[in-house]
């Protein structure tokens, strides 16, 4: 009788433990999305040319955050959700994938194991940023791209990292168009529905977009051996400036981001948690 009651109460411990990781997990989706609305505040402000120098990325975001008190709290608030996050995802990849084929089980694995590593790569940054790290500038990557064009190998390198990422951004865009965002997560219904729903064909296919017209520029950029705007998100962005409608384009595209932010934080209270 007490070897039972033991075993339970250490069931019902790691069940709890279990729930509160979740808890930790889902906070990161929360914490991405707020990332994508402050970059949707710096795209729109370099779209009416007030972007005060900011960087328009990821990293842009997370430094700007670490100007002030309340956005350091912010900051080590990401760094705890997306590593846990990114912890949970890929113990996924590792242990529940269940498909009767095995081509699809492993695809399905590297899919998750994929989002893993993004988060963690995010997590990892904003960790770097909330300690103090700078970072490189525009100009170091810009730098460092012309550097690998002066080489083959580099040369392939820099290209096989643009057709990845338009790769990415053709993969959101499809996300929105087909709704498979809705395996994601658990999908409300009545009115609650229709606008999740729409929150997440728009901001995935702007995201979509947005990865995509980085993904474009650095192939252009290995193209054309021009580097100046082979600076991931901040150079592709600012160089919509330069073409006609650009900044009508770069607003939509704000607009959009804003949308994928409003989408994550509404997938904190509606995530699965499990491989879709």
């Amino acid at each position: 009788m007490t070897a039972a009651r033991t075993s339970d109460t250490s069931s019902a411990r790691g069940a709890r433990s279990i729930r509160r990781f979740r808890r930790v997990a889902r906070s990161g989706f929360a914490l991405n999305g707020l990332i994508h609305l402050l970059l949707a505040g710096i795209a729109l402000r370099l779209a009416f040319g007030d972007a005060d120098g900011t960087s328009v990325s990821q990293s842009g975001v997370l430094h700007q955050l670490a100007s002030t008190t309340l956005g350091r709290v912010l900051l080590w608030a990401a760094v705890v959700g997306l590593l846990t996050l990114a912890a949970w995802q890929l113990t996924q990849a590792l242990v529940l994938i269940d498909a009767p084929r095995r081509l699809v089980r492993w695809g399905r694995r590297v899919v998750e194991a994929a989002k893993g590593v993004v988060y963690l790569a995010l997590g990892g940054s904003a960790l770097l940023v909330a300690l103090g790290a700078t970072g490189p500038s525009g100009d170091d990557v810009a730098r460092i791209a012309d550097a690998l064009l002066r080489t083959q190998t580099g040369v392939l390198i820099l290209l096989a990292i643009g057709l990845t990422v338009l790769g990415f951004g053709i993969g959101f865009a499809s996300i929105g168009i087909r709704g498979t965002f809705t395996k994601l997560i658990r999908v409300p219904t009545g009115a609650w529905r229709r606008l999740v729903l729409v929150l997440g064909t728009i901001g995935y296919v702007a995201k979509g977009v947005a990865l995509g017209i980085v993904g474009v520029v650095v192939v252009t950029a290995v193209v054309t051996g021009d580097t100046h705007r082979a600076t991931g998100l901040d150079g592709a962005l600012r160089s919509l400036l330069d073409v006609p409608l650009g900044v009508v384009l770069l607003v939509l595209i704000a607009v959009g981001l804003a949308t994928f932010g409003a989408f994550l934080l509404a997938r904190t209270r509606l995530a699965l948690l499990e491989p879709s």
